[in-house]
């Protein structure tokens, strides 16, 4: 039988993974489904067209559905964030001129230190710093915020800007921005190319932050169940395979093609193993954990990331804080992914919130088969956000 497409739109980074690697390893075929992958020019081009029915699914920054909910951005159709594509993924540059800078002050950059960075940027700070993230309902913006507000950063004057990550590097080359936080590989584009260096990780600000996600519009989600059910099935283990040491190679590979990102596999595995080169004097730093398709319930929509996200967005935007994590709680469907997962191997955890930000080591929890452990997720400042008490 001839298989039903879908189409996803997505954008050419390393966490669309789960999407390609469904389609070319065949992840789809079980489900008689082909993946119909269009690459979008931008993040708001990515949301429209799922938006007004161009595609069926879209691999979008988790706090785009969010926004949409809060009535932010100017688009309003419902949307269903089913399944989490990506944790963690995010790297923090600066310019060469700050890279100058900051060397110049004694700064070692050790890639791991968010608060002894945020000093060092502050001092190396000559006047406003403009930093560049893909789209202003982001993780990448939501990071950045959460570390200026709470380091030697609060008193200095920022700006953020909007640049498409395939742009990110002539940005910050041109200077068009002062620093970045984007998702590789166009960090280290930004590294190879000799425009800047890399400070951070973004998992150095929030060790297991929710970055993208697996998006459909919500009538949709109810109306084609089937097609819902294949795709995230597809999906989730296309991730359980990206998560294999042994996969990497072949993932590169693949990913490095020109349908998808165009770049050499070189650059696309320092994100799938954690090795970096973050500057032009070749310095190498290892991150563990840097990017997560599927351990530590890595894919499970938590309702309490979401609450964290419309907490944040009800701050900046002059929101009833309460009233936006309800909102947005509904937007993460952990139903769906209970529904449409129960058929695979997938461990599904007891509870559909938590408290962010509070486990420091592997932590065992009650799952449906008793064997799930969740892994590390705190801020770097050590605060942590409980849905219960937040306001």
């Amino acid at each position: 039988m001839k298989p039903v497409s879908l189409s996803v739109a997505y954008m050419p980074l390393v966490d669309a993974a789960p999407l390609i690697i469904a389609q070319e390893m065949g992840f789809a075929d079980p489900e008689g489904l082909s993946l119909d992958l269009i690459a979008a020019p931008s993040w708001s081009s990515a949301r429209d067209m799922l938006a007004f029915g161009r595609v069926d699914a879209a691999h979008l920054p988790s706090p785009v559905p969010i926004a949409m909910a809060l009535g932010l951005g100017g688009v309003a159709t419902p949307l269903s964030a089913v399944l989490v594509l990506s944790v963690n993924g995010n790297v923090i540059g600066v310019s060469r001129a700050l890279e100058s800078r900051l060397r110049d002050l004694g700064s070692d950059f050790d890639f791991a230190d968010a608060r002894k960075a945020a000093t060092a940027l502050a001092k190396a700070a000559t006047g406003p710093l403009v930093f560049g993230v893909p789209f202003p309902f982001s993780m990448h913006a939501e990071l950045l915020r959460y570390w200026f507000a709470r380091t030697d950063l609060a008193d200095r004057a920022i700006e953020i800007r909007t640049v498409p990550p395939p742009l990110m590097a002539r940005a910050l080359a041109d200077g068009e921005v002062d620093a970045f936080c984007v998702g590789e590989p166009w960090g280290s584009v930004a590294v190879d190319m000799g425009a800047g260096a890399l400070l951070l990780p973004g998992k150095a600000i929030w060790a297991f932050a929710p970055e993208k996600v697996l998006a459909v519009r919500t009538e949709w989600a109810e109306t084609e169940q089937r097609l819902l059910g294949g795709l995230m099935r597809s999906v989730w283990r296309a991730g359980r395979w990206l998560s294999q040491p042994g996969s990497r190679t072949i993932a590169a590979e693949i990913l490095s093609r020109p349908a998808y990102l165009d770049l050499p596999a070189e650059l696309i595995d320092r994100a799938l193993t954690g090795r970096f080169t973050i500057s032009g004097q070749a310095e190498q730093r290892a991150v563990g954990d840097f990017l997560h398709f599927h351990s530590g319930a890595a894919n499970f929509p938590w309702r309490s990331q979401a609450r964290w996200i419309a907490h944040r967005l009800s701050r900046q935007n002059g929101l009833d804080s309460a009233a936006a994590q309800d909102a947005a709680a509904a937007v993460f469907r952990t139903d769906l992914f209970r529904r449409h997962l129960a058929s695979t191997d997938a461990d599904m955890p007891g509870a559909s919130e938590k408290i962010e930000g509070a486990i420091r080591h592997p932590m065992a929890v009650a799952s449906q088969k008793g064997r799930l452990s969740l892994l590390p997720d705190a801020f770097f400042d050590g605060s942590n956000f409980d849905p219960k008490t937040a306001d």
